[in-house]
């Protein structure tokens, strides 16, 4: 069974599609706040996203644009407006294919089936952790957060891969400087709080304050 995220504002095809795709045995989500998709988008973690190219507040382009700065799932634009033009486009915005509207729900059908099963055979789903819209990319080690991304150095990206991975938790510093320097016989804790106040400066320029707290004699905490 495979996650399908559809971002349609036609409600009724929304719901025609997601009875089609459900009728194959597949799990479907249908996005209702069009301004907030991308956090969405992380919380579902689909394996496949129609999206249709016209779309309050913000295009389809806009979407895959923002889904493809943290993923490499297979997306299938839908549009009314299936001339050449706007086929190119959606292809080199980062769509896998285009289905025009009026959508035949056979044809999607099989066109979903194909794409998922060349994707998901050669096993390419990127892994991310997110929390609070900061998008964790852990093949590539970077942070995306509002349009930015945050290039983060090794032992910046294994701080917070393991706060997130612990969200609402306290992680002691033990924990942390195991997690960074399992082969050194030594470290000092004082290397850990220069990354982790390094790390700090460089979630608050890019608008995530407070993000790390820290919790005197035990450790560090997202929550």
């Amino acid at each position: 069974m495979y996650r399908i995220f559809i971002i349609e504002d036609d409600f009724s095809l929304a719901l025609a599609m997601k009875k089609q795709i459900e009728a194959w045995g597949h799990e479907v989500r249908c996005v209702r706040d069009f301004q907030n998709v991308l956090p969405a988008f992380v919380e579902y973690d689909p394996h496949l996203v129609l999206v249709d190219i016209m779309l309050p507040f913000f295009n389809g382009y806009h979407w895959c644009s923002e889904i493809r700065r943290i993923s490499e799932v297979p997306v299938i634009f839908l549009s009314s407006a299936a001339d050449n033009m706007n086929i190119v486009m959606a292809m080199n915005m980062g769509g896998d294919d285009f289905i025009a509207k009026p959508v035949d729900l056979n044809v999607m059908t099989a066109k979903m089936q194909a794409l998922l099963r060349r994707t998901y055979d050669m096993g390419n789903k990127i892994p991310v952790l997110e929390h609070r819209g900061a998008v964790l990319n852990l093949n590539d080690t970077s942070l995306v957060f509002r349009d930015q991304r945050v290039e983060l150095t090794k032992n910046e990206f294994r701080i917070l891969q393991t706060l997130m991975e612990h969200r609402g938790k306290v992680v002691s510093r033990e924990t942390l400087m195991t997690k960074l320097w399992q082969m050194d016989a030594y470290v000092e804790e004082n290397t850990l709080t220069v990354n982790v106040n390094r790390l700090r400066r460089k979630l608050e320029a890019a608008g995530l304050k407070d993000f790390i707290t820290t919790k005197v004699g035990s450790g560090y905490l997202i929550e």
